[in-house]
């Protein structure tokens, strides 16, 4: 008989060990964002994205080590500016900034006095700040008393795992209604920002938005206001200016575009065994890693993702009509490639097909535009008399 004590059977290995696999043995999880999260509502069905954020994979060291650096990103100058705004905006116990909130969204409530409160946040980790912030919010509305947040901690559960986010502030006021304010470098000028720019602020807005009606559901008098504060200098000076900003539309369309994320468990599952995305390992093995996971690649993508310049040669590279666009890839429905698309064009595509069809007949009136062009006559235009000079 054996000496030695019968074997345990293998353990399953759970979720957070299968994703501390992927990242790597040494790579510590980077943490989502609003901003990343926005970013992954705007784009679902990348399966690709969804894994390496929930994962916490560094997709810009991955990028890195794929070859394929991303090639955006604030500058050190502009998160000192931003930094040093934001620290202007809520001196002195925030009371510019609940003035600003009381003016442009509370105007019939009791103005804030000097008495406002400002709790601590401060706890262990993400987690416990988060039960801190909880808490605070659950005094405020209590309280029923002007009270500012300095950035809070929230969480929010993105495709089966848990997201900490942190906006600038949020403001309670006197009757239970949660404000989300928003502190932006960039300036408004005449009472008007960049359009582009106050749309990727109202999206971010919009996942914390969703992420503080988790915790009002739990409160009763809490409500989470639709209408956020943007924070921004005015004109060309470093003064703080305010708008509304109605993030309605943004919240609904970034909770029904997360809730059609896949889940990060399934997607794990789906992967073969040892696969990582170790930025230690080869480009090749980084590669052959990525290309395991389905990828849905826009040109929108190259704005808001590090992968993006890496999925955007191979989407070329496999001849995908993705590459072209979303609008593009949308009309061509069941054909996938450029060579697809131009054979269709050509009349050689399926005849039932009736995408097909439309692009064959587009393609004969062009040619016979180009050709009535060709047969006009062309005016003549004297020649310019040669330079004196």
């Amino acid at each position: 008989m054996s000496s030695y004590p019968p074997s345990s059977p293998a353990q399953p290995t759970t979720l957070r060990q299968r994703l501390a696999g992927l990242r790597g043995p040494a790579v510590p999880p980077r943490p989502l964002d609003a901003r990343a999260l926005a970013a992954l509502a705007a784009n679902p069905g990348c399966g690709r994205r969804a894994l390496l954020d929930g994962a916490g994979v560094d997709k810009n060291a991955l990028a890195t080590a794929l070859g394929s650096p991303a090639a955006f990103g604030q500058s050190q100058f502009a998160i000192v500016r931003g930094n040093s705004f934001e620290a202007k905006v809520k001196g002195d116990g925030g009371a510019e900034l609940l003035r600003l909130v009381h003016a442009h969204l509370d105007a019939a409530a009791e103005p804030p006095g000097a008495g406002a409160l400002v709790p601590d946040l401060t706890a262990a980790g993400p987690e416990g700040r988060a039960a801190r912030t909880a808490l605070a919010l659950r005094e405020a509305t209590s309280a029923k008393d002007w009270t500012l947040l300095d950035h809070p901690m929230l969480a929010l559960e993105v495709a089966g795992t848990p997201a900490y986010l942190e906006p600038d502030g949020v403001v309670v006021h006197p009757d239970g209604r949660w404000t989300v304010v928003e502190i932006k470098s960039f300036p408004m000028i005449d009472a008007a920002a960049d359009a582009a720019k106050v749309g990727a602020a109202a999206r971010q807005a919009a996942v914390y938005v969703l992420a503080l009606e988790r915790i009002a559901g739990k409160l009763a008098g809490a409500e989470v206001g639709h209408t956020v504060l943007l924070v921004c200098p005015k004109d060309f000076s470093n003064l703080p200016t305010a708008a509304p900003v109605d993030i309605r539309r943004e919240r609904s369309v970034t909770r029904r575009q997360l809730d059609r994320l896949t889940r990060v468990e399934e997607l794990a599952a789906a992967l073969p065994e040892g696969l990582s995305f170790d930025p230690e390992r080869t480009a090749e093995e980084l590669a052959e890693a990525v290309s395991a996971v389905d990828a849905a690649y826009a040109p929108e993508c190259l704005a808001a993702c590090e992968l993006a310049f890496h999925c955007r040669e191979r989407a070329r590279a496999a001849d995908e009509v993705t590459a072209l666009g979303r609008s593009v890839r949308g009309e061509l429905g069941a054909l996938t490639t450029v060579e697809e698309a131009l054979a269709a064009a050509a009349g050689a595509g399926c005849a039932e097909d009736p995408t097909a069809a439309a692009l064959h007949r587009a393609a004969r009136l062009r040619a016979e535009a180009l050709e009535q062009a060709a047969a006009l006559p062309r005016p003549h235009v004297p020649e310019s008399p040669e330079c004196p000079c």
